[in-house]
């Protein structure tokens, strides 16, 4: 086994002068050097803040390749020793409460679990507005009678909870009446049930050529072909949607305006219109996943505002309230099409839960629900920020108050071999093969920004991306 040996002193921040002492250590010198980090920093020899010396620099000084420095510094940061910042440098990072809670113990640790498959909103660092969370869903149950506990509930709790759907949407949708509203169990049951209601098996449905997975297994199910249709950094392309509308005569169009999932793209005021003048031209309904919609501080209108007769509206709260509710709010052209709707879904799923429709109510009316977006959207755009200052800027595409983003690839990565890569270190990601709807599927991955605990978890995982974005595959060790 090789060996290298060096000095190893105490240093100012500003200076980049260390060398790692590995002496004849029995394993691979990329892991004898990030041991050596790990002892120099509990010896003080290292200290928080500490810049470390550029990857070929220290190669050069030390007399071995690149590429095992580099993965030196992987590792240093895969154990949450190091922190590295584009444009700056790799800088020792400062003991947490987790790294102090015991040996080998480590933020890093956390990241082997992260699990970003799930587009879930970050939690909000306030426990006053957690304990709030909590207060509101005791009083619902504590309300409970034992008829409402074993029962079904009656036609005056769907009014409330259709009442309550309403508030939540006016400002989006004002005035809509409770007899164009449907509650469902969640954008899927929402999804499930239009479907059920617009199409029959072998029936085409369009949507935009990257779209959510979720939809393309609904429409799997049902026996129905999805055709997707171009999009570009603005979302879809109306031009080419008016050909596959007159080609293909779908049943549907579903489509995700506001922070297009997977890429954040968000169609302009004037490309709405013109969607919406498309499918209207061709006598196609609209359905319109509005799951991100809240989000935005100044978002353009929903396409059911512009054209209410041909859209149906999902305004899901997963993604600005709780996923744990799977509580949709669906609004259709007219109360016919509602009872349609409706009676899809009690062939489907039924019904949405009382309980949780009665503790989404319970959030809306005493204004808990205003109070989470404003701080989910404040968190989102946090780390978001943090994302732009580790990531390669040119390689995202993201908004202000989104919490997934769209990382393209650089030719030397494919997406099998990147999201194999970040699976291997603890990362589990979605790669675009998912979303696709069109054989052209570019070499890309959904990072969703929510997934970690807190934002010093969420600066280590973006790290971990970094860095691979910085390797390459034959360096990575990747076996796919």
């Amino acid at each position: 086994m090789s060996s290298v040996k060096g000095a190893s002193g105490r240093m100012s921040p500003e200076r980049s002068s260390w060398v790692p002492q590995i002496g004849n250590r029995d394993k691979p010198v990329y892991l004898a050097i990030a041991d050596a980090i790990a002892d120099d920093v509990r010896a003080g020899r290292l200290v928080p803040g500490q810049r470390l010396p550029p990857q070929r620099q220290l190669a050069e000084r030390m007399g071995i390749d690149f590429t095992t420095v580099s993965r030196a510094y992987v590792e240093a940061r895969h154990r949450g020793l190091v922190d590295a910042r584009v444009g700056q440098g790799t800088f020792v990072r400062a003991p947490s409460a987790t790294d102090r809670g015991g040996e080998g113990r480590s933020l890093a640790a956390a990241t082997r679990v992260i699990d970003m498959t799930m587009n879930q909103p970050p939690l909000p660092a306030s426990p006053v507005l957690l304990g709030r969370l909590r207060e509101g869903m005791a009083a619902v149950v504590k309300r409970l009678e034992p008829r409402d506990m074993l029962h079904y509930p009656g036609v005056g709790d769907a009014q409330e909870d259709r009442a309550a759907g309403t508030a939540w949407l006016a400002a989006r949708l004002p005035n809509v009446p409770v007899e164009r509203l449907l509650v469902t169990p969640g954008t899927q049951g929402a999804l499930l049930a239009l479907l059920t209601a617009l199409t029959r098996p072998g029936d085409t449905v369009c949507a935009e050529a990257l779209t959510y997975p979720g939809f393309k297994a609904i429409a799997g199910q049902l026996g129905l072909r999805v055709v997707g249709v171009p999009m570009d950094g603005e979302g879809l392309d109306p031009v080419a949607l008016r050909h596959a509308l007159a080609r293909h005569r779908p049943k549907a169009l579903y489509c995700i305006p506001t922070f297009h999932n997977p890429t954040t793209a968000t169609l302009p005021l004037e490309r709405r219109h013109a969607v919406v003048a498309a499918a209207q031209e061709h006598g196609v309904p609209i359905i319109e996943d509005d799951v991100y919609g809240p989000l935005p501080a100044n978002p353009p209108p929903p396409l059911a505002a512009l054209a209410p007769e041909g859209v149906y509206h999902i305004a899901g709260l997963a993604k600005c309230l709780s996923p744990m509710l799977r509580i949709a709010y669906v609004v259709s052209p007219d109360a016919r099409q509602t009872l349609r709707v409706a009676a899809a879904q009690r062939g489907t799923t039924l019904m949405a839960s009382p309980l949780s429709a009665a503790i989404a109510r319970r959030w809306i009316e005493d204004g808990t629900a205003g109070a989470v977006l404003d701080a989910i959207r404040a968190e989102a755009m946090a780390r978001r920020a943090l994302a732009e200052s580790i990531l390669p800027v040119d390689r995202i595409d993201t908004k202000p108050e989104a919490f997934h983003l769209w990382l393209r690839l650089p030719e030397s990565w494919s997406r099998g071999e990147f999201t194999a890569h970040l699976r291997m270190r603890g990362i589990a990601a979605v790669g675009s093969d998912a979303f696709a709807t069109t054989p052209d599927t570019p070499d890309a991955l959904r990072i969703c920004l929510g997934a970690a605990a807190d934002r010093e978890a969420t600066r280590q995982v973006l790290g971990i991306v970094a860095d691979a974005l910085d390797q390459l595959p034959s360096s990575a060790g990747v076996i796919i």
